[in-house]
């Protein structure tokens, strides 16, 4: 892939970190590169510069890399700008948070040149699947490459005698002087740890670990001191410049080993974190791939249905009770398309992603149609009586007709199937600024489901009950700038929920 052609744009409030990632990337052949030092200067560069893909480190002041993402991916002109995220992150959910707000890859603190090499590539290359192609299969852990040790001391013997004895567990290289480990140190590949020497002709090991520490390259890197010092003065010298341990001469080899294994245990934690977090972003691509395809698979047939329904109910010549079967085909094919769209729009919400472009909507015509509904599917077996208060039509809020639509038959059904048998359900509408819809059904909420009534797949005595419909609810409301509540009533035993959602005005 030819970078020359492309812009990057590298966000860091570390200067030195700004510039050490637009190095990498002129190595990698990128030419132009521009720089900003925390998200808020980021996304002002990108409303006046064309931009091909963004590197943001995570925490920065003003405005973080988790919320420079999601303005970029609420942008309808910035949304299909790849953005690869650099993170030392090692919580889980916040990961979670990133990929669901779209970020095209994670990058884990440290990394190589080849590792930004590879993630700039996917980010690039990366395309949406056309509909039909086979998926990949699911995602597998990389093979985690072995920790790497740098062994420096002036004496052949020991570089020997050190390196023979973690020949085999871990890829070792050797510097014999201070100048040569410190180059290897600042390198693209740098070393995973460092057993360090510290009586060193020219650059002694005090020197090469406070140069490493003043290089953003290496600053990170653990150093284990090997000495034949052991006054108090030497280990605190060392300590100030941050090593991790000390290890006296003559070596014993078995606890050199031991300690040595302790501390690659922690590396190998640390790598395995970038290999984790590739195979939970690459799963979530393909759920979402899953969930792209099914949907549009559903449409295309559903369409077809709906149209042929249609043209059926309005020919000519058709019996009346033909055709009033072919008007309710076209009306549940209908609400399956609007069921296939309302879940895209959920998973938008939940994902921080959704965007409402709000019209009038006739709440009082859809209260009337649900309730219409619901009688057929409940009071004709006698077992739930179903009022309503509300004119016909002409109750206009500001929404969504179809997240409203899906609110208030979700609600209305738990409702039903909340009330007891012989039971009453009541929904009534209040025209007022905002605009209240109440549902109420004898039988009160039981107290343990109380606090968590609106959650995730919280439900409670009913059989094929998913708990997703008071969830979705709540979401699809507070996506219109409205909200649900929930009271119970146990001296009157009846629970009422009730719908707020802001006025149309004209």
């Amino acid at each position: 892939m030819n970078l020359a052609r492309l812009t990057f744009l590298v966000v860091d409030d570390v200067p030195a970190m700004c510039q050490i990632t637009a190095n990498q990337l002129r190595a990698l052949g990128a030419e132009n590169i521009i720089t900003a030092g925390n998200g808020a200067d980021a996304l002002r560069l990108l409303q006046t510069r064309q931009v091909d893909l963004v590197l943001s480190d995570w925490n920065m002041p003003l405005m973080d890399g988790l919320e420079l993402l999601r303005h970029i991916r609420a942008s309808a002109e910035l949304a299909d700008i790849p953005m690869v995220m650099v993170t030392a992150e090692a919580d889980r959910d916040r990961i979670a948070q990133a990929i669901n707000s779209g970020v095209s890859d994670l990058l884990v603190k440290p990394y190589t040149r080849q590792r930004l090499e590879d993630k700039v590539a996917n980010a690039l290359s990366r395309r949406a699947r056309p509909v039909g192609e086979p998926l990949a299969p699911l995602a597998q852990p990389a093979p985690t490459p072995r920790p790497t040790l740098l062994v420096v001391d002036d004496t052949p013997d020991n570089l020997r005698l050190i390196a023979d004895l973690f020949d085999g567990q871990y890829r070792v290289k050797v510097a014999h002087n201070g100048p040569k480990a410190l180059a290897m140190c600042t390198s693209d590949s740098p070393p995973d740890l460092v057993l360090l020497d510290v009586m060193m002709p020219g650059m002694d090991g005090f020197e090469v670990a406070q140069r490493m520490r003043e290089h953003p390259a290496s600053a990170h890197i653990p150093i284990v001191f090997v000495t034949a010092l052991t006054d108090d003065a030497a280990r605190r010298k060392g300590l100030s410049l941050g090593a991790v341990d000390f290890v006296s001469k003559p070596l014993d080899p078995d606890l050199l080993q031991l300690r040595v294994q302790n501390f690659m245990r922690h590396i190998a934690i640390h790598m395995q974190r970038q290999a984790e977090y590739d195979v939970l972003l690459e799963n979530a691509r393909l759920r979402e791939e899953v969930e792209r395809m099914l949907r549009h698979d559903i449409k295309g047939p559903l369409a077809g249905v709906l149209g042929m329904a249609q043209q059926l109910a309005s020919a000519s010549g058709l019996a009346p009770d033909h055709a009033m079967q072919a008007g309710l085909i076209a009306a549940t094919a209908q609400q399956a398309l609007d069921t296939v769209q309302l879940s895209s729009d959920l998973f938008m919400i939940e994902t921080g992603n959704y965007r409402l472009e709000p019209v009038a909507v006739d709440v009082a015509a859809i209260l009337h149609q649900v309730a219409g509904s619901a009688r057929a599917a409940y009071a004709a077996a006698g077992n739930v009586q179903i009022t309503i208060d509300a004119p016909l039509s002409g109750s206009m809020a500001a929404g969504d007709p179809t997240l409203v639509q899906a609110v208030v038959y979700n609600l209305v059904k738990n409702a039903c199937e909340a009330a007891a048998p012989g039971g009453h359900v009541a929904i009534s509408l209040l025209d007022s600024q905002p605009m209240l819809v109440t549902v109420t059904n004898t039988g009160a909420v039981p107290p343990a489901m109380r606090e968590r009534f609106f959650d995730r797949y919280a439900s409670s005595g009913k059989r094929q009950g998913t708990g997703l419909g008071t969830y979705s609810a709540k979401l699809l409301t507070e996506a219109m700038h409205g909200g649900v509540t929930m009271a119970t009533d146990d001296a009157q035993n009846r629970t009422t929920l009730t719908i707020t959602l802001p006025a149309y005005n004209t």
